[in-house]
């Protein structure tokens, strides 16, 4: 087929409209490429629900045995659960879902042995070109005996790993409502959750990569309205919702109204250097003010990076942090060998209210300091120009801070605000918070004023 790879190839994963712009003859060219570029002799495959996930997770397969490499199949999983069959088995892997996106796309998200990051500078550039270079004759032969292909269920193992590092057998009875969005936490959640002093109320678990009900998309709010209606319907203590391939959980509270990822980032980090004190704690320079605050007070060091899935990894790998979490509601633990598992986010939020007797809202209130504007997108025909304009017009304002880790950011003593641009649309994408509302909305406000100009 045609395809044009630099659209394909992210920063982490490859992601695209099946089969418009891939299929799995490509699925079988990319197998043999990450196995070229790891130099594996055995990696892990998953899959989620999407329907052609099966066939694109076995094409990829394919490519990979051909080549010598013996391979694994743990079959309908969540990321997660790929990223747990990486770490324990010390394999590279290959994880077929689009996470969120619409249902008419595919991707793959890759790793190496221990569930390391596979990232343009890591291995996916070459991936891509390998992959790129064979579009026409296919991949070279190869001398070596065909690997194997064998099938092994590690749903049990996941969840008994999960549960061996946060303790909820003790937590008072509490009842929760959980949407999968029809994604892959209809197949992790029973499971992780069985035997737990826990009431769950199940919403849109059956399996279907169509998205029926909603998009898989919790970071969005009209996504999440119906968990929230049905947190209030049912008096729950609260309600989780995870993306399509369960990487991810957002937190309602016993109102139905959301908890920042933010302040979950906070709530984790305090329970986290309870167990590592002193410990490292990442965070991304959007995440709230609050995060590095509660950092310090518990006797940990907060390290600030760029946005990013690689970035957080690289940052995790480097400094040893015990944890690290993003306003996308990615959390990373290195005792989950420093991979994102929102699954353990969402334990911990459980073990923390079921271990006192007040309710969430009451709860997080402890970590969510500060009034945010959330991510507002803006289209721009010049983002390099109306970036200048932004800083423009706050450089050499008096006490205004500014740096250029990723984008723009500009900090006064009673806010700060980033803009980022996007690498894949015309947008440029701000971020602001305050100590009070009314600060809040007239920086943000200001901002979006010049942005828009």
């Amino acid at each position: 087929m045609t395809a044009d790879l630099s659209q394909l190839v992210k920063a982490y994963d490859v992601r695209g409209v099946v089969p418009d712009q891939w299929d799995e003859p490509l699925a079988e060219l990319f197998g043999a490429a990450f196995v070229q570029v790891t130099g594996a002799d055995a990696i892990v495959i998953g899959h989620d629900m999407r329907p052609s996930s099966p066939g694109l997770s076995r094409a990829f397969a394919r490519g990979a045995a051909a080549r010598g490499v013996d391979v694994t199949e743990i079959g309908l999983c969540s990321t997660d659960q790929l990223y747990y069959a990486s770490g324990a088995f010390t394999l590279p892997g290959a994880m077929f879902t689009a996470s969120h996106n619409p249902a008419r796309y595919n991707g793959i998200k890759m790793c190496r042995a221990g569930a390391a990051p596979v990232g343009q500078d890591t291995g996916l550039s070459e991936i891509r070109r390998l992959a790129e270079s064979w579009l026409d004759s296919g991949a070279p032969a190869s001398d070596a005996t065909p690997g194997t292909i064998t099938s092994r269920d590690t749903l049990e193992d996941y969840a008994a790993y999960l549960r061996s590092l946060v303790d909820l057998t003790s937590i008072r009875p509490l009842k929760v409502v959980v949407d999968a969005g029809n994604g892959m936490g209809g197949h992790t959640v029973p499971t992780v959750f069985a035997g737990l002093p826990l009431e769950l109320v199940p919403m849109y678990f059956e399996l279907d990569g169509t998205f029926p009900n909603h998009e898989a998309n919790p970071l969005d709010p009209a996504n999440i309205v119906d968990l929230q209606k049905r947190v209030r319907q049912e008096g729950a203590d609260l309600g989780i919702a995870f993306d399509g391939d369960a990487d991810r959980c957002f937190v309602v509270d016993e109102r139905g109204e959301p908890v920042s990822p933010s302040a979950i980032t906070a709530l984790v980090a305090a329970r986290e250097l309870a167990k590592h004190r002193g410990g490292t704690v990442i965070h991304n320079l959007i995440t709230s003010w609050s995060v590095p605050e509660v950092v310090r007070e518990h006797g940990g060091t907060p390290v600030r990076t760029r946005v990013g899935h690689s970035f957080i990894k690289a940052e995790m790998a480097t400094s040893g942090a015990i944890f690290g979490g993003e306003h996308s509601a990615h959390y990373y633990f290195r005792d989950f060998w420093n991979a994102d598992t929102g699954m353990l986010a969402a334990l911990h939020v459980l073990a923390a209210l079921g271990g006192q007797d007040g309710p969430l809202s009451g709860l997080v209130a402890e970590y969510d300091r500060y009034s945010g504007s959330g991510e507002i997108n803006s289209t721009v025909d010049d983002q390099a120009a109306r970036l200048a304009a932004v800083r423009a017009a706050y450089e050499g304002r008096e006490g205004v801070i500014i740096d250029e880790l990723d984008g723009l950011t500009v900090t006064t003593e009673d806010a700060w605000f980033n803009v980022r641009p996007s690498n894949t649309e015309p947008l440029l994408r701000l971020n602001a918070e305050a100590r009070d509302e009314a600060t809040m909305a007239k920086v943000r406000d200001e901002v979006l004023a010049i942005i828009r100009g």
